[in-house]
């Protein structure tokens, strides 16, 4: 049923954003990319997503902390593929600090891009997909939408906003053919989660290891890090129609953290 139809997925250039922009593919989907990297790289995967999955894939570099950038990206979106269907907000960046010395720009573009951005995306989305009665908006929050940890006061601030802003929208769009689902996942060794462990372990005084294993581990029962592949299956779920009726609710991918 999502063959033929437009996802934009921000932050897709690597981590799980990527691995939700494949799994959209392999369903027929076509995609608007979007994250910062290497340009080479970059191309490559997105001629590779349209090699391997025979759909139309373009990139659009908006930074996700610049307002008009975000819009002129989904403008363009509807200009190519005549709508967009699906649109999946994943991009979002950590700073690992104690509140006192958490600087002040830090926080503002955490705030940004992990919550501001869903804001502007969604604003311009939501138009397509009432006059088409269909639509799917996912939200990657994290379990840190729920629970909160130390030294990460930006980050969870911005996951508890992205929650409210999840059931509020899922509210407004409810009668549309829209829904609106917040995805919150535990740890999953991203290139997001991997350069944050160095700071964590100076911020608390322990080795790289003790952070893997004490901090990020210790709070999953499962004792494993989650998978990609795990929150991309959510997310095609999500757009499927046995999750017509799920909406303003979130889908916990955590291997059991909130269930202490």
């Amino acid at each position: 049923m999502l063959k033929g139809k437009c996802a934009v997925v921000t932050g897709s250039t690597s981590g799980i954003g990527l691995g939700i922009a494949e799994g959209f593919a392999a369903e027929g989907v076509n995609l608007v990319i979007n994250g910062f990297g290497d340009a080479a790289e970059i191309e490559g995967i997105r001629a590779g997503l349209e090699k391997k999955f025979g759909v139309k894939v373009i990139y659009d570099g908006a930074d996700m902390s610049k307002p008009e950038q975000i819009e002129a990206m989904m403008d363009n979106a509807a200009k190519v593929f005549g709508g967009v269907d699906i649109l999946v907000n994943n991009a979002g960046i950590q700073h690992v600090c104690p509140v006192e010395e958490f600087p002040t720009a830090k926080w503002d573009a955490i705030i940004a891009i992990n919550m501001s951005s869903a804001f502007h995306t969604t604003k311009k989305a939501v138009p397509y997909m009432k006059s088409k009665g269909w639509g799917r908006i996912i939200n990657v929050a994290s379990a840190h939408a729920m629970v909160a940890s130390p030294f990460k006061s930006a980050y969870c601030a911005s996951k508890h906003g992205v929650m409210g802003f999840t059931k509020t929208v899922a509210l407004e769009v409810a009668e549309k053919g829209v829904t609106c689902n917040a995805i919150c996942p535990g740890y999953v060794l991203t290139p997001l989660v991997e350069k944050q462990i160095p700071d964590t372990a100076k911020a608390r005084g322990i080795t790289e290891e003790q952070v893997k294993r004490d901090v990020l581990l210790a709070a999953q029962p499962t004792k494993q890090f989650v998978t990609t592949k795990q929150v991309a299956g959510t997310a095609v779920f999500l757009c499927s129609d046995a999750a017509a009726s799920i909406t303003g609710t979130n889908i916990m991918v955590e291997g059991g953290w909130t269930a202490h």
